[in-house]
């Protein structure tokens, strides 16, 4: 599905990816794991062409740079970026309804499945987005992300500046979504993302120095919390 070989991503003379080589496969849910300045939503970016890279990254045998962000979202492989990125003057449904524009007919999630899987929004759907807090805001970039019908969803922090209780929300509905939309994450809290995922790589300073399993990460948790910085993970 997603082929990413010896990808490097750079701004000037600082490298921030220095040959990552990873894949996600369907049905998988694969964590990206870092510090902050790791590398993590830079290739991200990659993968979606709003950077320029060398290296390759193939998604259904397409090089990515050919078919440019638009072309990506089309194809399916869309992208909720750090920030969220919410329309402030759009009320909540507009905001879903933006979403649409990036599905081509593809089956997706309707309204009504990102009601359910964020019920918190259901009150709110006339509020506009500069009214909303960062979790409604959170919840409503997912959920216009699922209404685009990805083929593959890549999330950069979904849990970052979130309140515990909202954290677990969004963990709560990304672990429906997962059965049937595989996933690319990119997250700090990685206690959080091990649950979620099948297997993740950890990078600091722009390359991968640890890979495994999710039980594999889990079970090596003093050595990737010193390379995170942390103190020990709990899992």
């Amino acid at each position: 599905m997603l082929d990413i070989t010896g990808l490097e991503v750079s701004y000037g003379a600082i490298q921030a990816v220095r040959d990552l080589s990873i894949s996600v496969q369907p049905g998988e849910v694969v964590a990206l794991l870092g510090p902050n300045g790791a590398g993590k939503t830079s290739s991200l970016r990659a993968i979606t062409a709003l950077e320029p890279y060398k290296g390759s990254i193939t998604f259904d045998g397409r090089e990515v740079r050919s078919l440019g962000p638009e072309g990506c979202a089309k194809a399916g492989l869309i992208h909720v970026p750090e920030g969220r990125h919410v329309f402030p003057t759009l009320t909540v449904h507009e905001n879903l309804q933006v979403g649409v524009t990036a599905a081509r007919g593809r089956a997706g999630y309707s309204f009504d499945d990102v009601y359910s899987l964020f019920p918190a929004l259901v009150p709110l759907r006339e509020r506009e987005g500069w009214a909303l807090s960062g979790g409604e805001q959170q919840m409503v970039a997912v959920g216009r992300a699922l209404v685009a019908a990805p083929r593959l969803l890549l999330l950069d922090e979904p849990s970052l500046g979130l309140a515990p209780i909202v954290v677990k929300a969004v963990f709560a509905a990304l672990a429906e979504v997962r059965t049937t939309t595989p996933i690319l994450l990119v997250e700090q809290n990685t206690a959080q993302a091990l649950t979620l995922a099948d297997h993740g790589a950890v990078m600091v300073h722009g390359q991968v120095v640890l890979r495994g399993t999710a039980d594999e990460l889990g079970d090596r948790s003093a050595v990737l919390a010193s390379y995170l910085g942390q103190k020990e993970i709990a899992t």
